[in-house]
């Protein structure tokens, strides 16, 4: 581990371990929602309603896969079909009242064991962490060519 790169490449390893919705805690309760479908209703609501080629595009993911996840939400009442509000063929999927009150939930949830995680971190260093993740999202999207749109 003679390189930077290396120390974040090992860092991220261990980030994608953990899960932020529990500060120290380690079963997922019941009520949160599935990392899939917070992640898909989180683009859903910022991009407005998104077909399943739509979704593929902007994640890279398979067809197939995409389908089980949404199908799995609209079950759940977290998304619906929509005809495409633009008059094209293709069904969207957008984002029911239900969806944005367990996305808000889910996101208070993570900011809560964020703040616990970083409470004794002086103010600009939270800062400095997030412009800096923010910067390397952004690259990553940058030369994926897959831009995740912010509000």
């Amino acid at each position: 581990m003679d390189r930077p790169t290396h120390r974040v490449e090992y860092e991220t390893m261990l980030l994608g371990r953990h899960s932020l919705e529990f500060a120290g805690g380690s079963a997922r309760a019941a009520g949160h929602l599935e990392r899939s479908a917070y992640i898909l209703l989180s683009r859903i609501r910022v991009e407005g309603p998104m077909s399943i080629r739509q979704l593929s595009e902007a994640f890279g993911l398979d067809p197939s896969t995409l389908n089980r996840q949404t199908s799995a939400m609209v079950r759940s009442g977290l998304a619906e079909r929509i005809p495409d509000p633009e008059g094209g063929i293709a069904r969207k999927f957008r984002i029911t009242a239900e969806g944005e009150r367990r996305l808000d939930e889910e996101r208070g949830r993570i900011v809560a064991s964020l703040d616990k995680i970083m409470a004794d971190w002086p103010p600009e260093d939270v800062q400095t962490f997030a412009d800096c993740l923010k910067r390397f999202n952004a690259d990553i999207e940058r030369l994926s060519g897959r831009p995740w749109p912010r509000p």
